[in-house]
């Protein structure tokens, strides 16, 4: 029942989104799927995540990312979600691992209005299409080169990816990953 219920409310928001409203001022659909720890690892191997990397998961879930990130290379993390409970969840994984608040942040906000987004040297997310169109100026905008940016099943709409990755982990579907790293603006 309650999945009929979540289904139903799904396809409501989608039509309202797809019929008569403004995309700027209609807010990104929020849900909740956790990232299989196989499609992490397959993330993190695809940014080539080092010890001196500064890890940002936007909509960070239950922190599986950044805490991966932090426990396996040494990385700094940064957890952004909207969802108080995945704050809970998020510092629930952070203390099972054992990993301090020295190594990743986790924070409560919109991954839309990240105020120190240029400090990432790796952008992980898996979000909705409507949100990736979003944050595309974003990221654009205030990237250094060098950045690596992985998307985990929406690529972004105008932004090539430099490497994409189809898989299958044992599920109903495959998993597709899009890598993108942050080049120098061309000079006119």
């Amino acid at each position: 029942m309650l999945r009929t219920i979540t289904l139903i409310a799904i396809v409501a928001i989608s039509f309202s989104l797809a019929f008569g409203q403004d995309d700027s001022k209609v807010p990104c659909r929020i849900i909740y799927v956790p990232t299989e720890q196989v499609v992490v690892e397959k993330m993190l191997e695809m940014a080539k995540v080092k010890k001196d990397d500064d890890v940002f998961d936007l909509g960070c879930g239950d922190g599986r990312i950044v805490v991966t990130a932090a426990k396996k290379f040494g990385a700094k993390g940064v957890g952004i979600d909207i969802d108080p409970a995945r704050i809970k969840d998020s510092l629930a994984t952070m203390r099972k691992a054992g990993i301090k608040a020295d190594l990743v942040d986790i924070r409560q906000g919109d991954a839309l209005t990240v105020k120190d987004l240029e400090r990432a040297s790796v952008i992980m997310l898996y979000m909705l299409p409507e949100f990736m169109e979003k944050l595309e100026p974003q990221l654009k905008a205030r990237l250094k080169p060098g950045t690596r940016i992985v998307a985990h099943d929406y690529p972004f709409p105008n932004m090539e990816p430099d490497q994409v990755v189809e898989f299958e982990t044992g599920g109903s579907r495959p998993k597709f990953l899009y890598m993108r790293t942050v080049r120098e603006a061309k000079k006119k």
